[in-house]
């Protein structure tokens, strides 16, 4: 019996068919067209206008305020060009089948003590130096460990130098109070994050608890931030980007976690 429920997020209406053949529910966002079939974003209450710079929490909105999840499996979440892996030894080859054996569809038992799932780190401190000059000459300059010392590159600094320098230091004064000096501590002394705003979740109960943290504070970032002068990849996601890092404090600080890889492959190269 299958224990797990997977929301596949796309832009493409196109993918509707290969989404379902891996057994994962079909979520489109963006502007396009989406049959029936879809669940999107922009259902009852929603926020789904401001998808361009949320990205797919969007959809996490309109799942959590319009209470969608009516089942107790596990729940988890992938992208069109990202999956969750089964295991690290498994390889892939160009075409559908070897996806489809490829990726997650069942909860093992061995991790039934587990309460969540969340990727591999992507460590920030191991770029090339050239990069790190490239984009934060300054703050290297006034902190010359920066060049010799890879455990300085935290995530507080890879923040600064890809979403503008003390951006994050400014969401975290609006964080609640419970999580502010903790997820200060995190982004300042970490050295990677668990990326691409994919988990997974034991049950209903984790997750909604995850949001009823997260969006209030997105929220309270809207007053400082904005959305009019986001310009720039890297300003314009920033909703997301503090997301994806705030949910790799959240899920290790509240739940008993466990890694699995992600395998990149666009489903658009089987069309």
């Amino acid at each position: 019996m299958q224990n797990l429920k997977i929301f596949c997020l796309s832009l493409n209406p196109l993918h509707e068919n290969f989404i379902k053949k891996l057994g994962y529910i079909p979520v489109g966002l963006g502007n396009n067209f989406f049959s029936e079939e879809w669940l999107t974003d922009k259902t009852k209450e929603n926020i789904a206008s401001k998808n361009q710079f949320y990205g797919e929490y969007t959809f996490h909105y309109s799942l959590w305020k319009n209470d969608k999840i009516n089942f107790n499996e596990w729940i988890g979440f992938c992208q069109y060009r990202k999956f969750w892996k089964k295991n690290l030894d498994s390889y892939i080859d160009n075409n559908f089948q070897s996806l489809d054996n490829l990726v997650l569809k069942q909860i093992p038992e061995e991790f039934n003590g587990y309460e969540s799932i969340i990727g591999e780190n992507f460590y920030v401190n191991q770029f090339r130096l050239s990069k790190f000059i490239k984009h934060n000459l300054r703050a290297m300059i006034l902190k010359p460990s920066l060049f010799f010392n890879e455990n300085k590159r935290t995530i507080k600094f890879h923040f600064d130098m890809m979403h503008g320098v003390g951006n994050l230091d400014k969401a975290i004064k609006v964080l609640n109070n419970k999580d502010k000096s903790d997820f200060q501590e995190f982004v300042n002394t970490e050295v990677s994050f668990n990326p691409h705003n994919m988990f997974i979740c034991k049950n209903k109960e984790i997750l909604y608890s995850y949001y009823e943290s997260l969006f209030p504070w997105l929220f309270e970032c809207e007053k400082i931030f904005g959305f009019k002068n986001l310009k720039g990849f890297g300003l314009q996601r920033i909703y997301g980007f503090l997301a994806e890092r705030y949910m790799s404090y959240w899920f290790k600080k509240y739940t008993k976690y466990k890694i699995l890889p992600i395998q990149f492959k666009d489903i658009s190269d089987f069309l």
